[in-house]
């Protein structure tokens, strides 16, 4: 794993973010709220396409190494981007030190990196599958953690730092069909609950953002495995009666990501639409 385009030298006074999951969807749609906030961005993707880093059962295309850098484009100056897999914590922990080394701080990561598998119920779901969404989409939270927390405690501001998770309106109910992508949320939020008892005392806190129906890819391919048309049925399942786009959520977790943030610690939050499943 490598960063695609680096520098050198602190570049101190701004705040600081890494995002996982960032060359698209939320991810994306994160990194620009950020931006547009005044950050300094490490964005963090494994571009994987489809090479072999696919995770199993995972039957839409994932993010490329074009899409990160097309979003570095788009932001010139504010933006690192960085090809990681959340998978490799080694990896993380080389991400994290970029925005420690190169603008001397850290001050929020969000953990937005997550797979959709699905389509059978969970007696028939393959071992491969579970083990893919749970490296993914829960040890791959961890990893992000594990890597950053330790930067925001040592920084000049802890006190205003901010560890936030996408976990998913499937980290509270449950949904026909995605039994190990429902376990995976859950434990993100679990996570998020345990993570935030453990800072107590050190000014930094923790977060999750639960989406609804978001229009992003993952949704079109749970539309598949319903099979959907397309992702406009899923609107009836929220009390707005339409989806979500992924700025919607972004505002949400701008939020959490501020000095102000911190008033939500040990939460859930819930930019579900009014999801009833």
């Amino acid at each position: 794993m490598s960063q695609v385009s680096g520098g050198s030298g602190p570049e101190e006074g701004r705040r600081v973010a890494l995002v996982t999951g960032a060359a698209r969807g939320i991810g994306a749609a994160v990194v620009r709220a950020l931006c547009a906030r005044g950050y300094q961005v490490v964005a963090v993707d494994s571009c994987a396409a489809d090479g072999p880093a696919r995770p199993a059962g995972v039957t839409y295309p994932l993010a490329a190494d074009a899409d990160l850098k097309s979003l570095a484009d788009e932001l010139p100056g504010a933006v690192v981007p960085y090809i990681a897999d959340v998978r490799d914590r080694d990896a993380l922990a080389r991400a994290a030190a970029v925005a420690a080394d190169r603008f001397g701080r850290l001050d929020a990561a969000v953990a937005a990196a997550a797979v959709m598998a699905g389509g059978l119920p969970l007696w028939e779901t393959p071992d491969t599958h579970v083990r893919a969404l749970w490296e993914t989409d829960v040890l791959g939270v961890w990893n992000t953690a594990t890597a950053c927390v330790p930067h925001m405690l040592a920084g000049p501001e802890p006190g205003a730092c901010r560890f936030v998770a996408v976990a998913s309106a499937a980290g509270s109910h449950g949904l026909f069909r995605l039994s190990a992508y429902t376990m995976a949320k859950h434990a993100v939020v679990g996570l998020v609950r345990g993570l935030a008892a453990d800072l107590v005392g050190t000014g930094v806190t923790a977060a999750a953002v639960s989406p609804g129906s978001t229009r992003t890819r993952m949704l079109a391919a749970t539309a598949e495995v319903y099979g959907l048309d397309g992702v406009e049925g899923f609107a009836s399942s929220q009390l707005l009666r339409r989806l979500i786009e992924p700025a919607e959520i972004a505002e949400t977790i701008a939020f959490c990501c501020s000095r102000e943030g911190g008033v939500v610690n040990g939460s859930v939050i819930s930019a579900d639409g009014g999801f009833t499943p």
